[in-house]
């Protein structure tokens, strides 16, 4: 994927880069692998917002991206790349041998007319899925597990991998895109290559409206607001805050830990902080 400049005819136009999409080999998706999916405007069932400066968007359909890699050992046809709006990364369409169709993340070097496949039985290969105990120390991987048969949890956006450093008993560790050391049962599954579409993370947006086509609306300042809005608010003139910073309810941020701990923080080997 290259990215494309836009000639300065605008000040709107004049930050504003594009991909190029020539890996896209289909424009409309799979119909039977989309569904419609109602958009929440960042509020739940109580129709409170939940979720700050969200709302709007272009309108999507759905991809129904097969992240489980359970049809195992039956090769699989990539029938197309398809551009997919609700992620990142781009999807691949796999036609299996038995008729049934896919998607899944399309990883670098995939190209239409290979073959992939997922199970034991399975090479290493780009695009393909295996246990972790089967994958060679070293090798790139993405989509991984972090429960058996759940589905891919880990490194599911553009240009990510996750390295396999070692296996230990029934654990193997893998260093994440973060820089953070896990261990992960070697019975979970991972595909294999870096997902696709790496050049994402150099776009320029170039303006608010293609914020606004994803969904998401202004960010507003904290010091911007009225007092009644946010505990850093009003102040005549221009005023820092008067206190640390703090989000709308009160809690310090910048560094104050709000995550609560988890079950799986015990396999955690080396944090990325």
């Amino acid at each position: 994927m290259a990215i494309k400049k836009v000639k300065p005819t605008s000040h709107g136009r004049r930050f504003q880069e594009y991909a190029t999409f020539e890996e896209i080999t289909k424009s409309k998706p799979e119909k039977g692998l989309i569904k419609i999916i109602k958009k929440t405007g960042g509020r739940n069932a109580n129709g409170r917002i939940t979720a700050n400066y969200r709302g709007g968007g272009h309108k999507r359909f759905y991809r129904e991206v097969d992240f489980r890699r359970d049809k195992e050992n039956i090769p699989a046809r990539v029938a197309a790349i398809e551009y997919d709006p609700n992620r990142s990364a781009r999807i691949a369409l796999l036609n299996y041998a038995d008729g049934e169709k896919r998607y899944i993340l399309a990883p670098v070097k995939l190209s239409v007319g290979d073959t992939v496949m997922s199970g034991s039985a399975a090479e290493i290969r780009p695009g393909n899925a295996l246990p972790l105990s089967l994958i060679p120390l070293g090798t790139q991987i993405h989509n991984i597990e972090i429960q058996l048969g759940k589905g891919g949890q880990l490194v599911k956006s553009a240009g990510g991998f996750a390295q396999l450093m070692a296996k230990e008993g029934r654990y193997a560790t893998i260093k994440l895109p973060s820089g953070e050391m896990r261990m992960v049962l070697q019975t979970c599954k991972a595909s294999i290559g870096q997902v696709g579409n790496v050049e994402h993370e150099n776009i320029s947006l170039g303006k608010a409206g293609r914020k606004r086509m994803l969904g998401i609306r202004p960010h507003v300042r904290g010091v911007a607001k009225n007092p009644v809005d946010h505990p850093m608010g009003g102040g005549e003139g221009k005023s820092s805050g008067g206190r640390h910073p703090c989000t709308p309810w009160g809690k310090p941020t910048k560094g104050y830990r709000t995550r609560k701990p988890k079950s799986s923080d015990k396999l955690i080997v080396k944090r990325r902080k």
